[in-house]
């Protein structure tokens, strides 16, 4: 998608960030209002507050990211460095114990995405232009792993339509300034379904169902079931857009499937 709005619209990475933050917000908030009572607790306004910056943070580098080193980098970059950072947060910031499943599936998971991320590159690839995708993407994933224990934590009280409409409502704001320009009106009456479609679908369904099974799983399970989300860009960007995956990252592949496999076998039984 992020790759259809640069070609046929002209989309410039923070604006198409920015839309899918409004577009999501307001979708969002539309969701948490028809279901109840829009109320964040009073202990949680400062979280969702940080939470907001966090995502918007996270949206901003990531797809600023995704210019530099293609679809697939960035999202196994951003993604995939964050369930390492969002076990370790939790295991400070919550409490939660890392298994040995967790950790077997976060061993498998890793390798993977190494294979994945490694196997498609020569020499020639590691230019100051991608070094410097690799460094947004990984700002992309911190910000994404202190969403993921700061929104665990508030969903302690809050519930988690409101925490959702709350957050990307903040962070529809921190962005909304970039939508301001000329130019950037042209190029949303230019891709205007897409954005759509990015913020309603992508964004404001995925983080909804994301955010209601998270009040019910530890943030670290959480994260590493979030793998699924670069694993699909990868596959999307080798069948879509003819970017390079190889026998290493196919390798790759194969772990990733293994470590969830055995995150969500064990957890069925």
């Amino acid at each position: 998608m992020t790759t259809l709005l640069v070609a046929r619209a002209g989309a410039t990475p923070l604006v198409i960030g920015a839309a899918r933050m409004v577009v999501g917000a307001a979708v969002l908030l539309a969701l948490a209002r028809a279901a109840a009572p829009l109320r964040i607790d009073r202990a949680d306004r400062w979280r969702c507050l940080a939470l907001g910056v966090c995502m918007a943070g996270y949206q901003a580098a990531y797809f600023s990211a995704v210019t530099m080193t293609g679809i697939a980098i960035a999202a196994l970059i951003s993604i995939c460095s964050a369930p390492l950072l969002i076990a370790v947060l939790a295991a400070v910031t919550l409490g939660e114990r890392v298994t040995a499943r967790v950790a077997v599936a976060l061993a498998l998971g890793v390798a993977g995405i190494a294979l994945l991320i490694v196997g498609p590159l020569t020499a020639a690839d590691l230019s100051p232009r991608f070094l410097a995708g690799v460094g947004l993407a990984l700002t992309a994933g911190l910000g994404y792993a202190l969403y993921v224990v700061i929104a665990k934590a508030t969903l302690a009280r809050t519930a988690p339509l409101p925490q959702a409409g709350a957050t990307f409502g903040v962070a529809a704001l921190v962005l909304a300034p970039l939508l301001a320009g000329p130019d950037a009106a042209r190029q949303i009456a230019l891709g205007w379904p897409w954005f759509l479609y990015l913020g309603a679908v992508t964004t404001a369904a995925a983080y909804a169902i994301y955010t209601i099974g998270l009040r019910d799983v530890p943030a670290s399970v959480a994260g590493i079931v979030s793998l699924l989300e670069p694993l699909t860009a990868t596959l999307l960007g080798v069948a879509l857009f003819g970017e390079r995956l190889g026998a290493a990252g196919a390798a790759g592949a194969v772990l990733l499937f293994a470590g969830l496999g055995v995150l969500l076998s064990r957890e069925s039984a």
